[in-house]
């Protein structure tokens, strides 16, 4: 019997980050802060930063090729890049248009996707669509962002961000294997703007008068609530969706908001932390590039083997927030 709708898989993943790092001892010299406070609060020791002639497209291209090269595959196979940020080269074209064009993916459709820190859960999402229903065979999804370029590097809260793009190349599996569940949310009732950057776009153009709003705003307090609400909500979800349990997962590989965020949700789905994936205290909160970085590296340890179910997770602004569960391929 011809199947109809198609499953899909990861078949290769990227990842990039830029080579200049500020750690914590370093951020003691021009904010605020204590490097140890950091670590233990947050789970930060450092963060990679963009050279001043470095783009987001940049990063998101590099960690693109080496996604595409790693599924077998040449740029002029992809079929769509998604490429999910909250920091676009320019408010036009799409990021996602230069990626495109540097990486000389000239059969591929090209658009970005804005959902900040769930952006690469979401962008998957979208891929696995058009791949289920034939439309596209094999879909380049990219999470990347330049978090430094709306942090004011004075306030105490310039801690939490970094710079970095991950990757993966979507493509049609077989029934037995891939992507098993997806839900996604947003939840807009309570503090909607407990992370935002107020000034840049239509509501509030950029103006001599308020260049200090270009950056990003954040409610630390605001953040921890909605995560550890939500995400337990979109795990216990897919938990459902699937007729699995918590045991039967073999890693987690969320978001990186924060250590104590991840801990907490961890306790409230039952699941040991040893089987949750972080690379915060490397690379602190990389927003849409956390979930594609962590993938890139936990599958390049080895960690990751054929058959085991593996569980996404996210939050972000606005709150956006959802959860996948795959069943690994490769």
């Amino acid at each position: 019997m011809k199947q109809l709708i198609r499953n899909v898989k990861i078949i290769g993943t990227g990842s990039y980050v830029p080579e200049t790092i500020y750690t914590n001892e370093y951020l003691e010299t021009i904010v605020p802060t204590n490097s140890q406070w950091i670590y233990e609060n947050v789970g930060i020791r450092a963060r990679h930063i963009a050279a001043p002639n470095q783009a987001t497209s940049d990063l998101a291209t590099e960690a693109g090729r080496r996604a595409i090269e790693d599924a077998g595959l040449a740029p002029t196979d992809i079929d769509l890049i998604i490429v999910a940020t909250a920091t676009p080269d320019r408010k036009a074209p799409s990021t996602a248009a230069f990626v495109q064009h540097k990486l000389k993916a000239t059969n591929a459709a090209a658009f970005d996707l804005a959902a900040v820190c769930s952006g690469f859960l979401f962008a998957m999402s979208v891929a696995s669509q058009y791949i289920a229903a034939g439309v596209y065979n094999n879909i380049l999804v990219i999470g990347a962002d330049t978090f430094s370029r709306i942090t004011d590097w004075t306030r105490r809260d310039a801690i939490f961000f970094g710079d970095g793009a991950g990757a993966a190349v979507l493509s049609s599996a077989n029934v037995t294997e891939g992507f098993l569940a997806y839900r996604l949310y947003i939840d807009t009732i309570e503090n909607m703007l407990g992370f935002t950057v107020p000034a840049g776009g239509s509501e509030t153009p950029l103006t001599a008068d308020n260049l200090n709003e270009q950056y990003f705003q954040m409610d630390g307090k605001a953040v921890f609530k909605s995560a550890t609400t939500v995400l337990p909500k979109a795990i216990n979800q897919v938990l459902t969706d699937t007729g699995l349990t918590v045991n039967d997962i073999d890693f987690m590989i969320p978001h990186q908001p924060s250590i104590r965020i991840l801990q907490k949700t961890a306790e409230i789905i039952g699941l040991p932390f040893e089987k949750v994936m972080t690379n915060m205290d490397k690379y602190a909160n990389t927003t849409g590039g956390t979930i594609p970085i962590l993938l890139d590296e936990t599958r390049r340890t080895g960690k990751l083997k054929k058959g085991d179910i593996v569980l996404f997770a996210a939050v972000g602004s606005g709150w956006t927030y959802g959860a996948a569960l795959i069943k690994w391929a490769l």
